[in-house]
């Protein structure tokens, strides 16, 4: 077997919600990677790593993990926000092709640094923006791209959802410079479908609200991007929202469209369904036609899929064996944190508690 055949061995930093929901089910999934390493401090999550991956080395620190597994490819990280930029640079530094979780930075200036270092070592750097792969978003992309809805006036997007509570020590402690808050948390999801689908964007409002009584960060925000050709977006995000908004509503000179509900996928992943029988379980959700296409006065219902994350490590595969792009590029996610960095400087956070 050559190099560029066996399978790319790879080390997973983090085992919390992302890593253990998102990362290594997806990996395990693809017959090109090896789950070779899981590292976390946690001896808790140590545990959990072995239970549900054997085969894997489980240890607690990336240096421990290079130590034990000297000829690793890759390392995903899915760690504390302020942690991917050194983290980062020493995979990179040691050879390593990296996956980080979004936001990939929590500062622009590091992020120029990460990418000069990842060219610099031939190495590929890759942000983890997977809700390009949403189900919702593919069908609302499968409409406005070729122009079924015209020209697009208005673009609006939310992730809205009630959780009283913060469950991870460092979000409740993280304030907007260590990564903290909604606009790092689920901004760089919405801010990198406005800019994939519209291009590149300024902020031209921002209302950034911390609701939780000793607030260390926003709890919510809203966002108004402009857009070249006069495209607005407007984009809504919360954690303590008893409501929340139709996840997308595009609106067009021709047409406009309404989609309501989540894709199903983190959900799924979270209950334990294996990434391959995703689609089937999702085709069985009677609740697929959360779409509505208005033209003329007539509404029409329309499915919406489930989604495709595993075609983001098909993607970086094929990156690292050379036979396609990276799924996301640096820059795309750079834009969407200096976008990010922008809103904190102009509009910072408001306590209304």
């Amino acid at each position: 077997m050559t190099a560029h055949d066996r399978p790319i061995r790879t080390v997973l930093v983090g085992f919390g919600h992302g890593g253990r929901v998102f990362h290594a089910p997806l990996i395990e999934h693809d017959p090109r990677f090896d789950l070779a390493v899981v590292v976390t401090p946690s001896p808790d999550r140590r545990q959990a790593a072995r239970a549900a991956y054997p085969h894997a080395v489980v240890v607690g620190t990336l240096h421990e993990a290079l130590q034990a597994v000297p000829d690793l490819d890759l390392a995903v990280l899915s760690t504390p926000n302020p942690t991917h930029a050194p983290l980062a640079g020493e995979a990179i530094g040691r050879g390593l092709h990296v996956v980080a979780d979004k936001p990939f930075v929590v500062r622009s200036d590091d992020g120029e640094r990460l990418i000069s270092a990842a060219r610099a070592a031939d190495r590929l750097l890759v942000p983890f923006h997977n809700r390009r792969w949403d189900g919702d978003f593919l069908a609302v992309r499968s409409m406005v791209e070729p122009g079924s809805l015209g020209r697009i006036r208005i673009f609006e997007s939310a992730l809205e959802s009630w959780k009283p509570s913060i469950t991870k020590q460092w979000k409740r402690e993280a304030g907007a410079g260590d990564g903290g808050g909604v606009l790092y948390d689920l901004g760089p999801h919405l801010i990198d479908q406005a800019l994939t689908l519209f291009g590149p964007a300024v902020p031209v409002f921002a209302d950034l609200r911390m609701d939780r009584e000793g607030a260390r960060a926003d709890d919510a925000f809203f966002l108004v991007l402009q857009h070249r050709d006069g495209i607005t977006s407007h984009l809504h995000a919360g954690t303590l929202v008893p409501l929340a908004r139709p996840r997308f509503r595009v609106t067009g000179e021709a047409a406009a469209l309404t989609v309501t509900g989540t894709d199903p996928q983190e959900e799924l992943l979270a209950a334990g369904v294996l990434p391959g029988d995703i689609p089937g379980r999702a085709a069985d959700d009677a609740d697929l036609a959360r779409g509505l296409l208005v033209r003329n006065g007539h509404a029409e219902p329309f499915a919406v899929g489930p989604g495709t994350y595993t075609g983001f490590y098909a993607g970086v595969a094929a990156a690292i064996r050379g036979s396609g792009p990276a799924p996301v590029s640096t820059e795309d996610a750079l834009a969407v944190v200096r976008i990010i960095e922008q809103v904190h400087t102009a509009f910072p956070a408001r306590r209304t508690r």
